[in-house]
């Protein structure tokens, strides 16, 4: 039996989301930016029409905005993150095995369809549109790598209205043809330099080279792509997702910060997140480093950066106990004189926490029974209430007010995840946007 897999990608995802609430902006040219209202991340493709480009700089790009019109917002993750489980929730209906890719990506197996895959495939996608407001695209091929390839053509191309399914389409080599090596999912720019060198410059080349010559170059990975582009499927479902090696927690600062007070509210909550992440995975963590750094863009003010890492006595996922040792870490390496427009922390050494490495500093079970209950009482009232809604007092009140806090001075309501934020029906409002 032939499988078959599906990419679902949400079209400009964040700015998707933005519209289902506003249908004022449909039609007209919308970017989304970065942290601290940075960078454009996100854009219509009316945007992309202006020939406004992916992470140009906002502060750059002022005029360009006000001349035609287009409608700029904050990042808006509350949002973001609540439509994506929404769309997800969503394709799950559709087929019992799923891959979760990334907040706007997933893939689907198509197995034993009471139809073909290019009928199914124009079914999800008008009732994602009808159920979520968010359009989609669809690639299909008989393996990841050609659902990722079908999946570009079917976003970049109108005349395939959303859909396009490689599998025994009578033009498969002229899609390969026309896509360029560094854009098969897998190869990227590094090995798209080394592959273009031997003159291997689209995807239909690289489906024709020899195996082990591959293999010699890219090891077993290119391999398997090698094989995947030539129909051979090699890269399963991920039903569950891996657990990180590394969590990261950090954000750029709204304005410069001087005092090792605020800089240690702000890590506590940075280190709040990460653990949260770490729980949520059921792992614990050993190694800690904590980094600050200065503007480097600001050519008029002192700079400095400097990190440290260390090892914690004893395996732990307890929010205080990883906030208490970040502080330390910062006091070491923090310096006064300095404007601060990022900290961070990192957690590292990551196991799971039912086969974690015991040590001779390990609390008691009693204790550590304790400090469980806190941290699952602080989870389910900030799942009900919201996050922040109850946070360590390290990580301080009113964060409103702190110069620490990231500047979004864009922001759109969080329409579906607050109450006091939800969408007001208006009469006059034309659906169609126009």
């Amino acid at each position: 039996m032939t499988r078959f897999y599906a990419l679902v990608d949400c079209n400009n995802f964040y700015v998707s989301c933005e519209r289902v609430f506003n249908p004022r902006l449909n039609n007209i040219p919308v970017v989304v930016l970065s942290n601290n209202d940075g960078c454009v991340i996100a854009r219509s493709n009316e945007a992309k029409a202006l020939g406004i480009k992916m992470g140009a700089p906002a502060f750059k790009n002022t005029d360009l905005f006000e001349k035609h019109g287009v409608q700029v917002f904050s990042s808006n993750y509350a949002l973001y993150g609540d439509m994506s489980c929404r769309v997800m929730s969503s394709l799950s209906g559709f087929v019992p095995d799923m891959e979760i890719y990334s907040i706007d990506e997933a893939f689907l197996l198509l197995n034993n369809l009471p139809q073909k895959p290019d009928p199914f495939a124009r079914e999800i996608r008008e009732k994602i549109l009808k159920w979520n407001g968010i359009p989609v695209s669809i690639g299909i091929g008989v393996t990841k790598t050609l659902a990722k390839i079908a999946n570009r053509f079917a976003k970049k191309h109108a005349a395939h209205e959303g859909v396009l399914d490689l599998t025994d389409n009578p033009r498969f080599k002229e899609y390969l043809q026309q896509t360029d090596i560094e854009n098969i999912w897998g190869i990227g720019r590094r090995y798209g330099l080394v592959l273009k060198s031997y003159g291997i410059r689209t995807a239909w080349d690289f489906s024709r080279q020899d195996r082990d010559w591959v293999k010699s170059r890219m090891t077993i990975t290119g391999l398997q792509t090698l094989l995947e582009i030539q129909g051979r499927p090699c890269f399963s479902l991920e039903r569950t997702p891996k657990p990180n090696k590394t969590i990261i927690s950090s954000r750029s600062f709204g304005s410069g910060v001087e005092s090792l007070e605020e800089l240690e509210e702000a890590l506590a909550g940075y280190v709040t997140r990460a653990a949260e992440k770490l729980r949520g995975q059921g792992s614990v963590c050993s190694n800690l480093t904590v980094f600050v750094l200065t503007n480097r863009f600001r050519k008029d003010l002192p700079q400095y950066t400097n990190s440290q890492t260390i090892r914690m006595p004893h395996p732990t996922d307890y929010t205080p106990r990883i906030i208490k040792h970040a502080h330390n870490v910062l006091k070491k390496i923090y310096k006064q004189g300095y404007a601060y427009k990022k900290t961070g922390v990192v957690l590292s050494a990551i196991e799971p926490k039912k086969r974690k490495q015991l040590t001779f500093f390990m609390p008691s079970r009693e204790r550590e029974k304790k400090e469980q209950k806190v941290m699952s009482v602080m989870e389910k009232i900030n799942s009900r209430w919201g996050r922040g809604a109850i946070r360590p007092a390290a990580a301080g009140t009113n964060n409103n007010d702190k110069s620490w806090k990231m500047r979004r001075n864009l922001l759109s309501p969080r329409y579906t995840t607050c109450w006091s934020e939800l969408p007001v029906a208006d009469a006059d409002i034309n659906i169609s946007g126009t």
